[in-house]
């Protein structure tokens, strides 16, 4: 006696091959719209996602650098989300999967990990990279020290013209004075 399956059609053990294969294959799929983010510190970042898959996914969330690693949230789609203490009021979860950072600080700066994962088990991670950035206000200071700079030699330019000015009439007075007759220099 054979068994049941050899028993169907061709056409039918297909669609059985094809049924299983989409239930049982990881069908999660996850687009990231920047791999690579920069902010400066104090600003916000959004990690921007767009997560397709069936059933209801568990998201979560880690960061990871060169000296320490840690998770950010955890939440499961149309759930709470469980933020942890060291993220508690800089961040902000959205309903699509997306993250963002508030408030941000130069340790900030890593990769952050998110990982998909389906009631059946199967899971999938994207990373993408923070680049915090300190401003910096030297240049300012530079400009704003050039700009004094040319005040005062702008300033020292105009009292040499004016003294200048005041010798230039001295002498012309006094040559004037000169020309004229009957009137004594001495």
């Amino acid at each position: 006696m054979r068994p049941a399956w050899i028993c169907l059609s061709q056409n039918t053990q297909i669609l059985y091959f094809i049924f299983f294969l989409s239930n049982y294959t990881q069908a999660i799929t996850i687009q990231v719209e920047r791999s690579t983010i920069t902010a400066p510190v104090q600003a916000s970042a959004l990690f921007s996602v767009d997560i397709t898959c069936t059933g209801t996914p568990g998201i979560t969330w880690m960061f990871r650098s060169v000296s320490r690693q840690h998770s950010i949230a955890a939440w499961t789609f149309g759930g709470p989300a469980n933020v942890t203490e060291m993220y508690e009021g800089r961040v902000q979860t959205h309903p699509n999967g997306s993250l963002t950072v508030g408030d941000l600080r130069l340790h900030d700066s890593g990769y952050y990990t998110l990982t998909v994962t389906e009631a059946s088990g199967s899971s999938k991670d994207a990373c993408m990279l923070l680049s915090v950035t300190e401003v910096l206000y030297e240049d300012i200071q530079y400009f704003i020290v050039f700009i004094i700079v040319l005040g005062l030699l702008s300033a020292f330019l105009m009292l040499c013209m004016w003294l200048l000015n005041k010798l230039h009439n001295y002498i012309k007075a006094w040559r004037q004075r000169r020309r004229l007759p009957g009137i004594d220099l001495r």
